[in-house]
């Protein structure tokens, strides 16, 4: 029938009659059935009458494959498999469409207010959207998807607006978590996956998104009653949650950054109290209620880096949040000492032998660890890296320090934390002290070496490099001859080794032990060098000014650096870029900042534009 040649060649009329008999047979058959039958009967019934229909054109198709090899092929005709499946879809699936769609929508509905319904019979029938589409999802996504997502947005938009009333945070938490786990199964049940962001995301938009400022800020169980109570799973649940939504976390963000603010203020405000209190008792415990102080800042930065870590799974915003939080009450003081001399004065505590802290090398370590995470939050570092330096080199000259690898240690995390510089000075002293036992044993051999030499009194010299140690005053004593031997026998000793290094005596650091010859019995006395009395020092004040005329050197060195590189600057610009360049160490003040321009335009580093007086040029 085919293969004959005009007129005897019946291709397109088989063709013509293969459409007609699915076309006779859906209008005779098909339709009458589905249209007598309604809801979830209509849906089992066009399952069945699919299935048959899919059958039917599968063994027709072969049976004319002829047809599809060479005549569809030479006339570009859509194939057999594809009539069969469009007279389907426009005779059945164009009338039913959307008597389907609400069955089906009607049935979700129910399954969600808890009712069982027939899963299979519902992915067999979105399956028919699918094939429909005959390799496309248009018929999927706009006659069924489009009003299922519109209806799940309604379903949850009434369900929202009574659980916000009714219903606790950490309630109304757990059934959006159990509603968005539900909506997923149903994918993974009946939708088609494509579906499955689309549907999360209604879900997301209407519980979550349109009552977030409601949900955190309710008032005994929102996110600010959470992180009072400790209510670490419900945390964790709103992180889990919020994450999920753009911007979601933000709000979470900034009531967790303005809750540690507060617990960090009210610890600053109970030593504050405290330290007055004592004061008005006259009872000399200040020292106490500091070291309490940073041990309880150490334990709540503890406490809400575990939250970041573990309730908002270590992300860059609460990081972010509890930085901030942490700068705000860091740079306060309290009792008239700042934070960086409280640090340096707590990690004197812990470094030192007979310091009020009994802690075991792993628990020492870890405390140190955790003083270092503090010190990133204080603006004034350079003013921690004096007074630690001060506190550092009474240890080490005094022989006070517990433990020469802590010392080791925390120089360690210090410069891995600010930097080699910051640390370069105390790296020094550490190695100052190994030398000058070297040089002691060298001049206890030389003395065994020349006995003649030998002062009589025994006699030990630490000997230390200028630069890295802190300033202090020398002051000239009328020593007793057995010291004066003392100074020159070591001074003929030290310049067998060196002869281009002075030596200044520093008394002041100085003992004496002297046996005193008294009834009944002899007693040692350990005595300063001195025998006069020494002019009082306030060490905190002048630590504050070595740090100051540090700052100034550091403001001119940056100042010159930036013009050398740009020439020409604004003063807006240049002070912006001063302080950015500054900010690891400490924060300039813009008036220091313009004296020291001032100064350097003195001293003819810098000149003002004649046109311009806010543009600065680099003299070279």
């Amino acid at each position: 029938m085919c293969t004959q040649k005009p007129p005897q060649d019946y291709s397109q009329q088989l063709y013509d009659r293969y459409r007609d008999s699915f076309e006779e047979y859906i209008t005779s058959m098909v339709l009458p059935a589905l249209r007598e039958k309604h809801d979830e009967f209509m849906l089992r019934e066009l399952v069945k009458r699919w299935g048959n229909h899919k059958i039917m054109v599968r063994w027709l198709s072969r049976f004319f494959n002829y047809l599809d090899r060479y005549f569809i092929a030479r006339r570009s005709l859509p194939a057999l498999n594809e009539v069969g499946l469009m007279c389907f879809r426009d005779l059945v699936y164009q009338e039913i469409k959307n008597n389907v769609r609400d069955a089906v929508i009607t049935l979700i509905d129910r399954e969600r207010e808890g009712e069982q319904i027939d899963r299979a019979l519902l992915k067999n029938v979105l399956g028919i959207f699918v094939e429909i589409g005959m390799g496309n999802m248009d018929a999927y996504e706009n006659d069924f998807e489009s009003a299922m997502l519109d209806d799940t947005a309604s379903y949850y938009s009434r369900k929202a607006a009574s659980w916000i009333l009714e219903d606790s945070c950490p309630d109304y938490m757990l059934k959006a978590e159990e509603c968005l786990k539900r909506e997923k199964e149903r994918v993974s049940h009946y939708l088609h996956s494509s579906s499955e962001q689309k549907l999360l995301e209604k879900v997301q938009n209407e519980l979550l998104s349109q009552y977030e400022s409601q949900l955190l800020e309710k008032e005994h169980s929102g996110c600010h009653a959470l992180l009072r109570d400790d209510k670490v799973d419900d945390l964790s649940r709103m992180y889990r949650l919020f994450c999920r939504i753009p911007k979601g976390l933000e709000p979470v963000a900034q009531i967790f950054k303005q809750h540690v603010t507060g617990e960090g203020t009210s610890l600053v405000k109970h030593a504050e109290d405290a330290a007055s209190n004592k004061k008005a008792e006259k009872k000399d415990v200040v020292g106490a209620q500091e070291q309490a102080f940073v041990r309880k800042v150490i334990e709540l930065h503890d406490k809400y880096l575990q939250y970041v870590n573990e309730c908002f799974m270590n992300h860059s915003l609460f990081h972010k949040a509890l930085k901030e939080a942490f700068e705000v009450f860091c740079n306060k003081g309290v009792a008239g000492s700042t934070s960086a001399e409280l640090l340096a004065t707590f990690c004197d505590n812990i470094l030192k032998k007979g310091g009020s802290e009994k802690l075991s090398d792993e628990d020492i370590e870890d405390t140190l660890e955790k003083v270092v995470k503090l010190l990133a939050y204080i603006s004034d570092k350079d003013l921690f890296a004096e007074f630690y330096r001060k506190k550092l080199a009474r240890r080490l000259l005094f022989d006070k320090s517990a433990n020469d690898d802590h010392e080791r240690s925390i120089l360690t995390k210090l410069k891995q934390q600010c930097g080699g510089q910051f640390t370069s000075k105390m790296e020094g002293m550490v190695t100052d002290l190994t030398l000058a036992r070297e040089n002691q044993t060298n001049f206890e051999e030389y003395l065994n070496d020349n006995p003649l030499a030998h002062p009589g009194i025994d006699l030990t010299v630490t000997v230390l490099t200028t630069g890295f140690w802190p300033s202090y005053k020398s002051f000239d004593l009328n020593l007793p001859a057995e010291m004066v031997k003392c100074v020159e026998v070591f001074k003929e000793f030290y310049q067998t080794k060196t002869k281009h290094r002075k030596l200044t005596w520093i008394y002041s650091l100085g003992t004496c032990n002297i046996i005193g010859k008294f009834d009944p019995k002899p007693m040692e006395l350990i005595v300063t060098t001195y025998q006069i009395p020494l002019p009082p020092v306030d060490e905190k004040k002048k630590v504050i000014e070595d740090v100051d005329k540090d700052r100034r050197y550091a403001i001119d060195a940056s100042i010159v650096r930036i013009m050398k590189s740009r020439k020409v600057l604004s003063h807006q610009q240049l002070v912006m870029e001063c302080v950015e360049q500054l900010g690891r160490m400490f924060k300039p003040d813009f008036k220091a900042i313009k004296k020291r321009i001032e100064d350097l335009i003195t001293r003819e580093y810098l000149e003002r534009d004649k046109d311009n007086p806010n543009m600065f040029r680099y003299l070279a």
